[in-house]
Formats: structure tokens, C-alpha cells, sequence
């Protein structure tokens, strides 16, 4: 983001996750290169912590819809149900 012509950034949860999350890694670069003025730095920041929520929802969401086949005793499949990630 330049500082003589701020850019508006889209709402977070209106990205897709790809987007996110390559939002979050050029956050997570400035950051580690140091070269970011202190308010900059804050608001990047504050910006990376929506983008791991929004990040962390999405993925919570496809894990719930992740479901596997279950099989009969015949070993056909017969159905499907939640996949157990534990």
C-alpha cells in the first residue's frame, strides 16, 4: 500500500480463501522485512489477524463438508457420513 495514494482493501470475508491467504503472506513479508513504519505496521497487522480468521473459517467450513464413503459388510459403498478428523 502506498502511502501518498492509500488503497481500500476489500472486506476480508468477502475474499476467497487463495486470495486471503496470499494477502496474509505479503502481510506476514512486510513484516519480517521491518521496513514498514510503526502505524503501517499496526494497521497491516490488525489486517492479517482478519485475514487468519477469515482463513480459519473457510477451512472449517470445507472440513465439515469433507465426508467419507462408508462401505457395507460386503465391502460395496453404501452411503457417506462425516469425516472424523481426530
Amino acid at each position: 500500500m502506498n502511502a501518498s495514494r492509500p488503497e481500500v482493501a476489500p472486506a476480508a470475508g468477502d475474499l476467497p480463501f487463495e486470495k486471503a491467504l496470499e494477502q496474509l503472506e505479503e502481510i506476514v513479508r512486510r513484516l519480517e522485512r521491518g521496513d514498514v513504519a510503526l502505524d503501517e505496521s499496526v494497521a497491516i497487522y490488525e489486517r492479517g489477524e482478519l485475514l487468519k480468521k477469515h482463513c480459519e473459517a473457510l477451512l472449517k467450513r470445507a472440513e465439515a463438508r469433507i465426508q467419507r464413503i462408508t462401505h457395507g459388510s460386503d465391502g460395496r459403498p453404501e452411503g457417506v457420513a462425516p469425516l472424523d478428523m481426530s
